[in-house]
Parts: structure tokens; sequence; C-alpha cells
């Protein structure tokens, strides 16, 4: 009582606040709310990058001529008015949605004051494709700009697939065969990727060596497969041997693709509306002999080097998303070692990650496409979006799988999909083609079957093979696909989910019910497959190359592997 009556004394005079100690709780409290700033700090992140956009040049999405029509490079990015009374309605119609478009991160008022009726506004990957099995209510979202070219046939007239309809059966000997035989991925870009750590170790370098250490420590000791760099240089070589979709100068619709590099003109490449001329529908102009890229001038070009780049951002943001997740969830191994802010403290932890998404920021810009920079910095916000979504979701929301999908395109799909897409518009297709689409929707459908596949083996796999601790999920109060479906067959395990097992004994029933149940894991595989079908059937619209059947082995690795 003593020792309370002098700290509140001392409260009242600010002069000898500092003589009074703190307690225990009062410091945990402390920790929790500097946690609870690691969220603002990616949301400052995300801002600070889309800023980057508000610039009155936007020649690189839109003719100069205001007169012009507007062309088909534009699908994809709808034109958005944000005045009083277009929030008003917009506002209205969120509200009577089952899902909002997205969890709140900036305040429409604050949204409209970045807009002007020139910026254009991307369309979130689940607005345009399948994102639930139709024996699960999904169904393939209306024709709109962003999957509006989803052809099968266009960009492969005259040339043979020897995969066409491609098909997954885990149980056919004859489908794992045929998979064995596709191009190894890892070993198909071995030489691409070796200079890779040398290389964004130097580009990550800082003159303060503990932050030097911290932001290269996933890129020296625990850099993984490289997962996402090995797909993006995959999908850099395959759309290289992709002929972009002739474009009309009246910016009329493609009608067909060129089967034979050598039936793209010089005349018709520099001509606006043309496969060089669309810098302002989101490609990149392409400097070569003829204003294409193919597999033969690809290789050693500034287009591969900027798609390589683009693979040394994307694992930059990657890598400072886990190093905050991991100050945010406490956790203590990562990739098999231990975490940065248990090898240095959270303050560094965060300056680190905070260092490699300024880095990555710069080397956006570099690029020199402002269409690529709002579509990773739409990445970066996504990754912002899920993890708001992931701590502030209503109750009744945890049992929705389409919630969780959601949540998993936010956190995980979002950063390949939108790669993938980048990679093609750095190659020289334009934003709405068919090549474009396809690598998103790609990238989209393999990002979902990857983070299902993960929330499998956290049920299935032993901490020391996933390289994390196992169980992580339920201990952050998170219910995922395989538990979700735990849940429909047994409704008793709802109020475990939507109280987020808080309660004494509910993750130990929630548990046993799983592993019980004669159901849930194998609906979570037929989910996982059913996306992985998916994104082999993008790919499949591609023209076959040794590299987009690479692609093909690259997702079946995703939803048969053990860690």
């Amino acid at each position: 009582k003593l020792y309370d009556i002098n700290c509140t004394k001392e409260v009242k005079n600010k002069k000898k606040m500092s003589n009074c100690y703190e307690t225990n709780d009062m410091k945990n409290v402390r920790n929790r709310s500097s946690n609870s700033s690691h969220a603002g700090r990616w949301v400052l992140a995300a801002t600070l990058l889309m800023g980057l956009l508000d610039t009155p040049t936007i020649n690189s999405f839109t003719p100069n001529s205001i007169n012009q029509p507007l062309r088909v490079g534009l699908e994809g990015l709808q034109r958005t008015r944000l005045s009083a009374s277009t929030l008003g309605v917009e506002n209205k119609q969120a509200s009577s949605n089952k899902f909002s478009q997205s969890p709140v991160v900036v305040s429409s008022e604050a949204e409209a004051l970045s807009h002007s009726d020139s910026t254009l506004k991307l369309t979130p990957s689940y607005d345009l494709f399948q994102i639930l099995s139709d024996e699960e209510g999904g169904s393939l979202p209306e024709r709109k700009a962003g999957n509006a070219h989803r052809d099968s046939s266009i960009l492969k007239i005259g040339i043979k697939d020897t995969l066409d309809g491609f098909t997954i059966d885990l149980e056919s000997k004859q489908y794992l065969k045929s998979i064995e035989k596709l191009p190894d991925p890892f070993k198909l870009v071995e030489k691409e990727l070796k200079p890779f750590s040398d290389s964004i170790k130097e580009l990550v370098s800082s003159d303060q060596p503990i932050l030097s250490m911290a932001a290269k420590h996933f890129f020296e000791k625990r850099h993984g497969k490289r997962f996402r760099p090995t797909i993006i240089q995959l999908m850099a070589k395959a759309v290289a041997a992709t002929v972009p979709e002739q474009n009309n100068a009246n910016g009329s619709v493609p009608t067909n693709g060129a089967a034979d590099f050598n039936q793209i003109s010089e005349e018709n490449a520099s001509q606006v509306g043309g496969v060089a001329g669309w810098e302002w529908s989101a490609a990149s102009k392409i400097q070569m002999e003829g204003g294409i890229v193919t597999p033969q001038n690809h290789n050693g070009s500034d287009v591969w080097r900027k798609q390589a780049q683009l693979g040394q951002i994307v694992e930059m943001i990657h890598v400072a998303s886990l190093i905050h997740d991991d100050v945010l969830d406490e956790a203590d191994t990562r990739r098999g070692g231990e975490a940065v802010h248990k090898l240095y403290s959270n303050k560094v932890a965060v300056l680190a990650g905070d260092y490699l998404l300024a880095r990555a920021s710069v080397l956006l810009a570099r690029l020199e496409n402002t269409a690529v920079v709002q579509i990773m910095a739409t990445a970066l916000e996504s990754l912002v979006s899920g993890e708001i979504m992931q701590l502030k979701a209503p109750p009744a929301s945890l049992l929705e799988m389409e919630s969780y999908l959601r949540k998993s395109y936010y956190k995980t799909a979002s950063l390949i999909c939108y790669a993938c897409r980048s990679t093609a518009l750095l190659g020289g297709h334009e934003y709405g083609s068919t090549v474009a689409t396809a690598c998103e929707e790609f990238g989209f459908h393999l990002g979902l079957a990857y983070q299902i596949q993960d929330d499998i083996l956290d049920f299935t796999a032993a901490a020391n093979v996933l390289g994390k601790p196992a169980l992580a999920d339920m201990d952050l109060g998170l219910s995922t696909a395989p538990m979700l479906y735990a849940a429909q067959e047994y409704p008793h395990l709802k109020p475990l989910v939507m109280r987020r097992f808080k309660e004494k004994g509910d993750k130990q029933t929630a548990l046993e019910a799983l592993y019980k149940s004669k159901t849930a894991m194998n609906k979570a595989k037929t989910l996982a497959l059913f996306h992985a079908q998916k994104a082999m059937d993008a790919l499949l619209r591609l023209p076959q190359s040794e590299s987009r059947d690479a692609l093909l082995r690259l997702t079946n690795l995703v939803i048969t592997r053990k860690k």
C-alpha cells in the first residue's frame, strides 16, 4: 500500500516520476502496445510507396491525347472518380456486401485526396478469378476488364502443345511419371539465381553493421529455396517465348495472336497501339530490334535485368514481412533458425524490416514503369490489409471459408500474382492482354494452393521439418482450412473458432475433433488441389516452352511438399 501511495504522489508530481519503478505488468502492457504499432509501420510503408504514384505524368497508362479512345491496354484498371457523391454510393454498396472489398487501412476521405479524374485503380484478384470450387458454391466472377482475355488458344495458333488438357491426378502413376519428365524448375534457373544472394546482399548493405547483419540474415544463412525469385525467373522466360497479341492502332480489342515472331513487323511495333508503343497501356517499351522480346534476345538484355531485379524486390518485401510477422507473433524460429528479433532485438528487427521495404521501394522506382510501381505498391498494401484482417476480423467471419481465402490472398497470394503480372509488363505485354492475365491468374491460384498446403502441414508436419513451430496458427487464435472443415462436421467447434480458442481446453477439444474427422483434412487437400489445377490451366494458355513446363512441375510440388 505504501508503495502504491508513493507512486501516486510521484505521478502527480512529474518531476519525481522517474523514481517510481515500473512493474512487470506495466512493461508487458507497453510491449503489447509496441507490437500493435508494428502493423502501423506496414501502413506507413505502404502509404509512402503509394505516394510514388501521385505524379502528373500518366503516360504509362493513357495515350497522350485525351480525345483518343480508351484502349484495350487499360483493361484490368478501372477509372475511378472519387467525388463526395460517388464515395457515398460506394459506402452504401460496401455495407450491403457479404464481404467488404478490403480491410479498412485508409479512410475513404483520405483515399479520395490521393485520387483525381485520371488516376486508375486495380481490381483485386479475388474479384477477377474463382476463389471457391463450384461444389462449394464458388463461381467465376463476371467478365470485366482484368479477366476479359482468357482465351485458351489465341496465343498458340499453329503451335503444338503436348500438354494440352494436362490434369492433376496424384493417384495416377502415369501422371506422376509425366511430372518427373518435366524440367526441374530450380535447376532450370540455377545459373541465374546463383549470384542472387551476393547481389541482394550488396543491395541491402548499410553503414550500420547491426542493421546490415539483421537485413542480410535471410539472404546469407537462411535463404530457403528462393521460391518467389524462381517463379519470376521462370515466368520471365515463359513470356519471352510468347508473342504479344497485335493491338490495332484504333484501340480495338486484339482478335488473334501471332503464331510466329516474324509476323510482327517493325512498322506495326512502332505505331501507337503497336507492341513497342504500348507504354501507355502499362507495357514497358522494348528497346530491341523489332520491338519485342524473344527467347533469343532475352537473356542478358535490359528486360531480363529488370525482371531479375523484380525478383530481388519481391524477395526483399517477402523477407521484410517475415521479420515483422515474427515480431508481431512473438515467434522464436524461422526457416529452421532463430528469428531475427531473437538474435538481436525487437527494435533492430523492426528497423531491419523497414529498411528492406525502403530499399525495395527505391529499386522498384528504378524499373521505370509506373504501372509496375502501382501494382507492386498494391501488393505491399495487401500485406498490410491481410495483417489487419487477421487481427480485427469479426467473430462470425472466422467461420467463413471465403473470408479465410481472402485473408490468404492478402497475406500470401497477392505478392506472387502481382509479381507475375508485373513480369509480363516488363516483358512488353500490355496489362489487359491474355499473357498478363494468365500470369496473374496463375500466381493467384498458386499462392492460395501454397498457403492451404502450408496450413495442412501445420497440423501434420513436425516443427523440425517445417522450420517453424507446429500448430502456430492455433496458438495465435487462427482457424485455417482444416479446422474450418472440421467445424462444419462438428458444430460444437464453431464457438471455439469464433472466440479464437481463448478458453482453457479449447485447443485440445478442437484438435481432437480435427484428428477424429474423416473428411476435414481431405477437403482441405481437395481445395488446394482445386487451386493448383486452376494455376495449371492458366499456364496452359501460354505457348509450350521449357520454362512454362517447369512452372507446371513447380505447381505440383506446391501441393505435394512435406515442408
